[in-house]
């Protein structure tokens, strides 16, 4: 399956370090700047939606106001748990499942993909406390994520979980993925024929032809969009529709309450973290898991195939990179990466920012859940 909608930070499939912690949490905040890179389909950040919830000074010690949108009927507003890579955004998912009684809900959209564990930091069966994890391992390495198909089964998985009287805790990193759970998001549709027949004409005219074909139908993604792949959705969804795929892009509207918790730490400590990290990677296999995975298929998968970390150590497998190489490379792409994240969450006012190096992180969130109203 391919995305219905561009895939967000990650995309590129790893996000990064970041930008400076936020007011409450320990610092003030530094603007991304306009040297930092905004995830891919992000475009500028959406403006609120009326009535969406706006940010508010700090309400609690160790964070800012965690006051629900309004909109839904739910007992409690569903908790999501945001932000750049090696930020500590699981072990606290599992700490609030432990104190809420919840079960945690996979939006990191590598970590769809089985046997690749290693490289995608997935937490070991082992070290998940007995508590049921979702959506993790649901595709082969051959295959494509599609966001449209995510919200459908990430709503059935919430609305499941909520039946057995029990508190969806929603944690990751993947942007557009996140957004597709906890907004009101609208995709538009797609069909293979008519996309095989755009990918046909890029290939013939060349990308920035391509580029000014998209301009004649929706200037907006012309300008927005920097590869062949979406702007050749963008193509295929105005034949389709006859609307420019440039109004779809979502507004900030909650579906229900939800209390978004964003981690995130000063970039040199990410930087730092990021580097041990994947060279933690490298010690616990990861050149032993991807060379599994090509024997199952890996190069077939588009997706798969370019996630930071296993694009870099194909290569090693190739023998056009050593070890060295591998490390370096991945360590930058995924500090790269982690920029574009905290770019997307940034661009969010409705997120509540925390950092994970201040002691007590797990009451502090608990305290700011706490006073959050109840839902009506």
């Amino acid at each position: 399956m391919h995305d219905d909608a561009p895939a967000g930070p990650g995309a590129e499939v790893a996000p990064g370090a970041g930008a400076a912690v936020h007011p409450g949490v320990g610092g003030p905040v530094a603007p991304a700047g306009p040297g930092a890179e905004v995830a891919p389909g992000a475009g500028a950040p959406a403006a609120p939606a009326s009535g969406a919830a706006e940010a508010r000074p700090a309400v609690v010690p160790g964070g800012t106001d965690v006051r629900p949108a309004s909109g839904g009927d739910d007992k409690h507003p569903l908790i999501a748990i945001v932000g750049p890579t090696g930020t500590g955004k699981s072990d606290l998912a599992l700490d609030l499942a432990e104190a809420l009684g919840g079960e945690i809900v996979n939006t990191d959209a590598l970590q769809f993909y089985r046997g690749m564990d290693v490289g995608t930091a997935k937490l070991p069966v082992a070290e998940r406390r007995g508590i049921p994890h979702h959506l993790l391992d649901t595709l082969d390495v051959t295959q494509e994520a599609s966001v449209a198909g995510f919200q459908a089964e990430v709503r059935s998985v919430i609305s499941g979980i909520e039946a057995r009287g029990l508190r969806p805790i929603l944690v990751g990193g993947s942007g557009l993925y996140v957004r597709a759970a906890l907004d009101v998001l609208e995709f538009p549709p797609t069909d293979p024929a008519v996309r095989a027949r755009f990918e046909e004409l890029a290939a013939s005219i060349g990308l920035q032809a391509l580029r000014e074909r998209v301009r004649e139908v929706d200037p907006v993604s012309a300008e927005r969009m920097g590869d062949e792949r979406r702007l050749v959705r963008a193509l295929e969804v105005h034949e389709l529709t006859g609307r420019p795929f440039a109004s779809y892009m979502p507004q900030r509207e909650y579906l229900r309450p939800t209390v978004q918790i964003g981690l995130n730490v000063e970039r040199p400590l990410l930087h730092a973290r990021l580097r041990s990290r994947v060279e933690g990677m490298v010690e616990a296999g990861l050149l032993e898991e991807v060379r599994r995975l090509d024997a199952a298929g890996l190069r077939r998968g588009r997706t798969a195939s370019r996630a930071i970390g296993y694009a870099q150590f194909l290569k090693v497998l190739d023998g056009d990179a050593d070890e060295a190489w591998a490390i370096e490379d991945t360590t930058v792409a995924t500090r790269r990466f982690a920029r574009r994240q905290v770019t997307w969450f940034n661009a969010d006012p409705r997120v509540s920012w925390f950092d994970p190096t201040r002691e007590r992180l797990t009451e502090s969130v608990l305290g700011a859940l706490e006073a959050a109203p109840p839902v009506a």
